[in-house]
């Protein structure tokens, strides 16, 4: 029996399309809810489900202790166990299957930037799982690669990313209209959050003729920046479907996110990336195009704005991952 684990909307996303063909495919599987976010119940519902406990002041700790202090009855009748990315939740369980002998299934294997502190703490989250999962599940050749490179034992298979599993039917809807993307909130963005809102507030009011629309994260360190933002449109979060009904249409995105550069690239939209370094440099380029510094994104914008349209195979799958992942797992298991 497989236990698919995942905690936040992101990991649920990619996990979506493998529930999916389980069920289709009557696939015997359970599900573990690790619980940062608690509106997915919603959508969901688990087998197995975790209660974080809350306290700001050492909220990665709280999630390690609450997983692995209650992971044990979990575990009956579980042969394997799937996590996906590089939560500190997926560390967690991971590290809790690991000690009870339970072989780990690593869905998105592979993604490294090499720098600890970005993304932090995903990097070494992600660098920590490779080293004691059983079965590798890589989005490209890259990315198995570098596992490669690194001596990581375990069987590698290269399966594309499953978030693009979610995004056929939305392909045929793409335009570029006059809307802008944006997305901020990444932890080693917080500190200068203030220069990124400051200066695209400044492009907004600079270009009058496109409509810049921020969905704004709930983190507090994000929320209480809001004020600056005088010519964006500031939205609620949305829900994956809403953005991605924003997303086909925008002319061009401004992100931190590691999952809009996939989403971008399938549907040949250009991502402007405001980090110091992407685990996805497939599409650097391309489709992406690195902002290390936020003095940096007002000439990157007015370069790539000029022309939006691009037109190249994307790298990270054909929306059609779950279906290898499915194969997969029939003849190993």
């Amino acid at each position: 029996m497989i236990l698919l684990a995942y905690g936040t909307r992101p990991e649920y996303i990619k996990i979506k399309p493998l529930i999916n063909i389980f069920d289709k495919e009557g696939f015997s599987y359970k599900v573990l809810f690790t619980g940062q976010h608690k509106d997915l119940i919603k959508e969901q519902h688990p087998d197995y489900q975790i209660e974080i406990i809350e306290d700001e002041n050492s909220r990665l700790d709280n999630i390690v202790k609450s997983i692995m202090t209650t992971f044990d009855w979990i575990l009956e009748d579980i042969t394997h166990v799937l996590v996906q990315g590089d939560t500190t939740s997926v560390l967690a369980v991971a590290l809790s299957a690991f000690h009870h002998g339970i072989k780990i299934i690593h869905l998105e294997a592979g993604l490294r930037t090499y720098d600890k502190q970005n993304p932090y703490p995903e990097e070494t989250n992600r660098r920590i799982v490779s080293q004691i999962a059983d079965i590798h599940l890589c989005p490209t050749e890259f990315s198995k690669k570098n596992l490669e490179n690194e001596l990581i034992g375990g069987v590698k298979y290269v399966v594309g990313n499953t978030v693009l599993d979610n995004l056929s039917s939305y392909k045929e809807k793409c335009e570029y209209i006059n809307k802008v993307l944006i997305t901020m909130h990444r932890r080693e963005n917080h500190h200068w959050m203030t220069e990124w809102f400051q200066v695209i507030d400044k492009l907004a009011e600079l270009h009058l003729d496109l409509e810049f629309i921020l969905p704004l994260h709930p983190n507090p360190n994000v929320q209480k920046h809001r004020h600056l933002l005088k010519n964006v449109r500031v939205v609620e979060p949305m829900s994956h479907d809403e953005l991605l009904n924003l997303l086909v249409k925008t002319k061009i995105v401004i992100t931190d996110s590691g999952g809009i550069q996939e989403e971008c690239s399938y549907f040949n939209k250009k991502c402007l990336t405001c980090r110091k370094v992407t685990e996805r440099p497939e599409a650097i380029g391309q489709s992406t195009f690195m902002v290390k510094k936020p003095e940096d994104l007002m000439t990157i914008f007015n370069e790539n704005i000029l022309d939006v349209k691009i037109n190249f195979e994307c790298p990270f799958g054909n929306g059609k991952s779950a279906e290898k992942i499915m194969k997969m797992l029939k003849e190993i298991m």
